[in-house]
C-alpha cells in the first residue's frame, strides 16, 4: 500500500512522503528511547531486557509520529517534543504488555513476536509494564517546559490520559463488556478511553512542545480525538478481516473472547463508514493550520486505510 500522500490544503501541489517521514521519525525515536532506557545489562538485567524486548519489538511508533507531527504543525522544533514522544510510546507499550497477560486478553503474539509474558514469565511482564509506565514520567520530566505549558501541565496531560479515568477506564470497561450486548454509546466510551485518549494526548503534547496557542491546542484535541476513535474502529475491523500473519498478533481474538467491537454491534460496512466519518472530522479540525500540517493529514489518511 502506497503511503505517499498529496497535501489536502487548497492549491497545494506538493506531495508529502509519509513513508520517509515515518522511517526517519521511527529511527529518531528509537535512538532516543535507547538513550533514555537503562541498558540490558544494568541490574536487574532481566527487568531491563524485558522492558526493551517489548519496546523495541518493531512497533510502528504511530503515537510518537503524531506527537512530532503536531509539534511541526505548530511551528515548533521536533527535537523539543522528542522526550514527550518517547514518554507516550513507553505508556503505550506498557499497556500492550499488560493487555496481553492471561488475566487480560491472554495473547501469545504481539508485533509478530512472542508476547512479553511468554518470554519472561507473567511476574516479570507485570513488572516490566510497571517499569515502562514509570519510565515514561521520568522521560517526560526531561522536557524543558514552555511559557504556556510548564512541567506541571505536561505531567498532568500524561497522567490524565493514562489514569483511571481514561486509558485504564477503557480497559476496565472492555473487560466488563466481554460476552455482553452493550449499546453503541458504551462501546464509544471504551474506545474513547482505551485508544483515543493516548492518541489525543500525543498530539496535544506535540502542540504544547511548540508553545501552541489555545486555538491550536483545541484543534489538535479534536483531531486526536477523532483519529483515535477511527484508529480503534479500524482495529476492530482488521481483527475480523485480516490474518494473524498480516496483523502480527492473533487475529479473531476479539470474536473468540466475545469482545464488544464495532463490527459485532453495528456491522462491518457501517463500521467502515463510521471510521471514514471520524477521519473526515479529523481533517476538518486541521483547517486552522492552513495547509501547514501535511504530516498530520497524511497520518490520518494512513490510519484510515491501513491493513494491519
Amino acid at each position: 500500500m502506497s503511503t505517499t500522500r498529496k497535501r489536502t490544503s487548497p492549491g497545494a501541489s506538493a506531495v508529502f512522503d509519509l513513508d520517509q517521514f515515518l522511517a526517519t521519525r521511527t529511527e529518531t525515536v528509537n535512538r532516543a528511547l535507547n538513550r533514555f532506557l537503562p541498558g540490558g545489562r544494568v541490574k536487574p538485567a532481566t527487568m531491563h531486557q524485558a522492558m526493551r524486548y517489548s519496546l523495541f519489538a518493531g512497533g510502528k511508533r504511530m503515537r510518537p509520529a503524531l506527537c512530532l507531527a503536531a509539534a511541526a504543525a505548530c511551528g515548533g522544533d521536533e527535537a523539543e517534543a522528542l522526550p514527550l514522544a518517547c514518554a507516550v510510546e513507553c505508556i503505550h507499550t506498557y499497556s500492550l504488555v499488560h493487555d496481553d497477560l492471561p488475566a487480560m486478553d491472554n495473547d501469545d503474539y504481539r508485533r509478530g513476536k512472542l508476547t512479553n509474558h511468554k518470554v519472561f514469565g507473567e511476574g516479570i511482564a507485570v513488572l516490566a509494564g510497571d517499569a515502562l509506565l514509570t519510565q515514561a514520567f521520568e522521560i517526560a520530566a526531561q522536557a524543558r517546559g514552555w511559557p504556556r505549558y510548564p512541567h506541571k501541565e505536561l505531567i498532568l496531560e500524561l497522567a490524565r490520559a493514562s489514569g483511571s479515568l481514561q486509558l485504564i477506564a477503557g480497559q476496565v470497561a472492555d473487560l466488563e463488556a466481554e460476552g455482553k450486548k452493550i449499546p453503541t454509546a458504551q462501546l464509544r466510551y471504551i474506545h474513547e478511553r482505551k485508544t483515543s485518549a493516548l492518541l489525543c494526548a500525543s498530539v496535544r503534547l506535540g502542540g504544547m512542545s511548540a508553545n501552541c496557542t489555545p486555538a491550536q491546542l483545541e484543534a489538535l484535541t479534536r483531531f486526536g480525538y477523532n483519529v483515535g476513535l477511527a484508529f480503534q474502529v479500524i482495529d476492530d475491523i482488521l481483527d475480523l478481516t485480516q490474518t494473524s500473519e498480516k496483523l502480527g498478533k492473533t487475529a479473531g481474538k476479539d470474536t473468540k473472547a466475545q469482545k464488544a467491537t464495532y463490527p459485532a454491534i453495528v456491522g462491518l460496512e457501517k463500521s467502515r463508514r463510521i471510521a471514514a466519518q471520524l477521519t473526515g472530522r479529523a481533517y476538518d479540525a486541521l483547517k486552522i493550520f492552513r495547509g501547514q500540517a501535511p504530516a498530520l493529514e497524511a497520518l490520518a489518511a494512513h490510519l484510515l486505510k491501513r491493513d494491519r
